[in-house]
């Protein structure tokens, strides 16, 4: 469907319609390419292959540019004829709203595997927001402009997904509760009393072992431009949904590029893992309490991929400072940031000690 334009170095997919020569975009939940003016629908061509995971050996043998050195993708509009230079793997002309999608074999950066394409649509996104907001205790009521914006776009997010076996050698400490009867003395009325009471000790024994575990599909974003306390609560993601890489899926959509070098995704991976084992291990140390010194990993088929996860983005003002709001375009999940209305929270004061007030007076004229 897609054709290809532009200079060498801004080679990318366009999107005519072949019917009206408007535009096609990837429809969500309807696995086709659509016309928003005629109606004219193309279903995306199934891949040749399914989602693969790549080994992170070849990483080091694979030639590629670092993120940041990666210049800017220069879009030319076959549409309009518009110019722009972006680091987004695609986004709409800001002049005619033609959808582009870069070419990214041969941009010197890893290349997608695969992506979970947007199922929510607009209008359902806007019905998640709508229930967002109405959970929102004490918020102005602009907040209620968030779902009626124009500033909503769809978004994805780059993203690394690791595989891995992992070995772990452990030495640490089991410890076993007993209890034991403590004598004291306590001062009753003026006397000194004796009495005893139930102590519970600890015998500590060292341990040291061996766990293993399996890990699949540790997520780490690749891109710094969405908080880290927003990114997880967007989880679950579900990753078992990925199909491989098209280029159509991106229609109509903006795509970052990764930020994050698949290197040090895999260190924040076994930043993620860490905790995991060393609950394995105390698992395995048994006893009442346990401590753990020390962990030796050893890591082994280690594979990874670059998938792209779907987001909708609102994005508004409110007394002179912008909130951000997301939703998961697989599940709905809406997360965001809010104001807080101080005429709410005053008002709620207020009718609490009304409410009190009202109740002591109450009680003091029944008596």
């Amino acid at each position: 469907m897609a054709s290809v334009t532009g200079e060498p170095a801004g080679t990318h997919h366009a999107y005519p319609c072949s019917a009206c020569g408007a535009r096609v975009e990837f429809a969500p939940g309807a696995g086709a390419l659509t016309c928003p003016y005629c109606g004219h629908a193309e279903e995306v061509a199934a891949a040749d292959r399914e989602v693969r995971e790549h080994a992170f050996a070849t990483l080091a043998a694979t030639p590629r540019e670092s993120a940041a050195e990666v210049s800017a993708h220069v879009y030319r509009c076959g549409k309009c004829g518009a110019t722009t230079e972006s680091d987004h793997l695609s986004q709409v002309c800001g002049f005619c709203g033609a959808p582009m999608v870069a070419e990214v074999e041969g941009s010197g950066l890893v290349e997608p595997e695969a992506v979970l394409p947007f199922s929510v649509t607009r209008e359902a996104m806007r019905g998640h927001l709508r229930e967002w907001v109405a959970s929102r205790w004490f918020a102005p009521s602009a907040l209620k402009k968030v779902t009626e914006t124009e500033q909503v776009h769809g978004v994805y997010l780059p993203s690394w997904t690791y595989d891995a076996r992992t070995t772990s050698d452990y030495d640490g400490q089991r410890g076993e509760h007993y209890w034991v009867t403590e004598t004291y003395t306590e001062t009753v009325d003026g006397k000194s009393v004796t009495r005893t009471r139930q102590v519970q000790k600890t015998n500590w024994y060292p341990a040291s072992g061996t766990v293993a575990r399996a890990f699949d599909d540790v997520h780490v974003a690749g891109t710094h431009r969405v908080l880290p306390k927003h990114a997880e609560k967007l989880e679950p993601w579900p990753f078992e949904e990925a199909v491989r890489y098209r280029p159509d899926y991106l229609a109509g959509y903006e795509t970052l590029r990764y930020e994050v070098e698949p290197e040090a995704g895999l260190e924040a991976a076994k930043a993620v893992m860490a905790p995991v084992i060393e609950s394995d291990c105390r698992q395995d140390i048994g006893g009442d309490v346990q401590r753990v010194h020390s962990v030796a990993t050893r890591y082994d088929d280690v594979t990874f991929k670059l998938l792209l996860l779907p987001v909708w983005i609102a994005a508004y003002l409110y007394h002179g400072t912008t909130y951000q709001v997301l939703v998961n375009a697989r599940t709905g999940e809406v997360v965001g940031e809010r104001p807080w209305s101080a005429w709410k929270i005053a008002g709620a004061v207020l009718a609490g000690l009304a409410l009190v007030g009202g109740i002591v007076a109450a009680v003091l004229l029944s008596r």
